[in-house]
């Protein structure tokens, strides 16, 4: 702790100790240097950037696609991907997919969207109501576990 001296005295210090002269605070006044490596400084930065994103979980979104005519087996089969995706931490986009002239039945896909809503509300919660998109209703769920 040198206290407040002039820019000259400062660099003049630095180079006395084989040093550099690194501006920690530049908004504050007056201005915050410290005397340090600078390249050792850099790598410690460079170590704890590393650490930090090794650390982090990605979070992904996976899409499951029914149908609205879809069957029953077929329905637990989705479904249990679904639960899968969520207790693994990983968002999940449902997506009902209308073909042809199924669009004008728009009520039978609400049905299975709603059936899988009510399916996993003890696991997850809904990021997004189901709304159509085009030819889809798209609906997204992520687990209740998620911070």
């Amino acid at each position: 702790m040198i206290g407040v001296v002039s820019r000259q005295e400062a660099l003049r210090v630095a180079a006395e100790s084989g040093l550099d002269l690194v501006e920690v605070s530049p908004n504050a006044e007056p201005p915050v240097c410290k005397v340090l490596d600078y390249g050792k400084y850099k790598y410690e930065l460079q170590k704890k950037k590393a650490e930090a994103k090794k650390n982090q979980k990605v979070i992904e979104v996976k899409e499951i696609q029914m149908r609205p005519v879809i069957d029953e087996n077929d329905f637990q089969v989705k479904l249990k991907a679904v639960v899968r995706f969520l207790s693994e931490g990983n968002k999940v986009k449902v997506a009902i997919r209308f073909r042809g002239r199924e669009i004008t039945h728009q009520e039978l896909g609400m049905e299975v969207i709603n059936r899988v809503k009510e399916s996993v509300t003890d696991i997850a919660k809904v990021d997004q109501t189901p709304k159509l998109e085009g030819r889809q209703i798209l609906m997204i769920l992520s687990p209740l576990s998620m911070k």
